[in-house]
């Protein structure tokens, strides 16, 4: 089964890939042509996840999913939030983002945070499911690791004592928000093409 994704980033396609399985062949809105921005101005993670497939499904009728993140921490009162991927400003830096969070977090002692995923799939008009994933965790003092994006160098899941960028891709597969949401995305879409 051929499914587009909504994404132009890299890792995150390898970790789909990975996590659906070889049943499934990935392409990104590259290979239809697209290469512009995919719109997420919503106020929610499942909002953007929802716009973003909506505006793929409404551009080529392909079977189709999109994912939107965030990193919640709650001495932020819930930022960065569904803000994360643009943080410290529109171009999206990762280092620039991370830089800001930690930048704000210093001093403070309370550092509970839980990143979550939203995956929206569209398989036709009507045929739209939801699927989500979270990791709780902390916020590191300062980044560690070389492995991951975005805020993995700086986000230490429970139960661990090195961040997700210090995780080899499966034992982050394993445990992280975007593998538990493309987990049941996987268990559901095995299900559909097996009826």
């Amino acid at each position: 089964m051929e499914l587009l994704f909504a994404t132009a980033n890299k890792h995150k396609l390898s970790e789909a890939i990975e996590i659906l399985g070889p049943c499934f062949n990935l392409t990104t809105p590259l290979a239809f042509g697209f290469s512009g921005e995919i719109p997420e101005t919503a106020l929610t993670l499942e909002e953007n996840s929802l716009m973003k497939a909506s505006f793929l499904w409404d551009m080529f009728h392909h079977p189709c999913f999109a994912d939107d993140t965030g990193l919640i921490v709650d001495a932020l009162g819930g930022r960065p939030g569904v803000h994360s991927a643009r943080y410290a400003g529109p171009e999206g830096d990762s280092v620039k983002n991370t830089n800001l969070l930690l930048q704000e977090m210093r001093g403070i002692t309370s550092r509970r945070a839980r990143f979550a995923t939203c995956v929206t799939l569209i398989l036709s008009k009507e045929e739209i499911f939801l699927f989500e994933g979270r990791v709780e965790g902390r916020i590191a003092n300062e980044p560690s690791g070389t492995g991951g994006f975005g805020y993995d160098p700086v986000f230490i899941p429970d139960g661990y004592d090195k961040t997700l960028a210090e995780l080899t891709p499966q034992e982050k597969n394993i445990i992280s928000h975007r593998g538990e949401a493309m987990r049941k995305l996987s268990e559901f879409l095995n299900q559909y093409c097996s009826k």
